[in-house]
């Protein structure tokens, strides 16, 4: 990791906020997250509970210094990454929570991170937020990727929902794990909220062999899905 020059505010404000994650450190929480996270070296998780971190983001949102803190890129702790992450999520501004989300992506690194970041704004601003999405999935980049169709997956299978977004999705081709069980959750997913429309991409097997599997072993494990469509799709796993 660069860190800011020793007398800029950026190093003061990212050494401010590092310690203060650290008081809230529970070092036996570490060991646990460490084993869920296996794209994070250990010695770069501190070890804090989520509720507390979005604890401290919403204070640390009130305070001027967080425009600093989102500037300076890259974070070496996965902590510093969930708080950064967490204040994406609850920035009031569409515009300012698009900027820094395409800044913060390219360093996203794990999983958990990925799929912390939800900015609420973003629900009120669906049209304007389609062709970020479009572009962050052609990147390839596997949590850029994630992110997009989890938000595909969050804010368009209601009543926002369109055919094209599972037919975009289907056509992720990727050997990321993480990407191919985004795309399992998202169908599974849309198997609950839009079964009619979701369906033929099973029936037709448009996914991957392993993706289609496991997005069938999802929808089966909601509660969401009809007994009857579960039985439906039992009978579509391909060996």
């Amino acid at each position: 990791m660069r860190l800011p020059r020793r007398d800029s505010l950026l190093y003061k404000v990212t050494m401010d906020i590092t310690k203060r994650i650290f008081e809230l450190r529970d070092e036996g929480y570490r060991d646990f997250q460490s084993k869920l996270i296996p794209t994070v070296e250990k010695d770069r998780i501190i070890g804090v509970r989520l509720p507390q971190l979005k604890k401290l983001a919403k204070e640390f949102y009130k305070e001027a210094e967080r425009g600093e803190f989102l500037e300076a890129l890259p974070h070496y702790y996965y902590d510093e990454n969930q708080l950064h992450a967490i204040l994406l999520s609850i920035e009031k501004d569409y515009d300012t929570a698009i900027v820094n989300t395409e800044k913060f992506l390219p360093y996203v690194d794990n999983w958990a991170t990925c799929d912390t970041i939800i900015p609420k704004v973003f629900r009120k601003h669906k049209n304007e937020l389609l062709p970020y999405i479009t572009k962050w999935i052609e990147s390839g980049e596997t949590y850029t990727v994630r992110f997009a169709v989890g938000l595909l997956m969050r804010f368009f299978l209601d009543e926002d929902f369109s055919p094209e977004y599972p037919e975009t999705v289907s056509k992720i081709r990727s050997d990321e794990y993480y990407v191919n069980m985004m795309t399992a959750w998202y169908f599974a997913t849309a198997l609950a909220k839009q079964y009619d429309a979701a369906l033929p991409y099973i029936e037709n097997e448009k996914l991957d062999k392993w993706t289609h599997n496991k997005a069938i072993q999802k929808a089966c494990e909601s509660y969401r899905v009809s007994d009857e469509h579960k039985e439906h799709l039992r009978g579509l796993k391909r060996k």
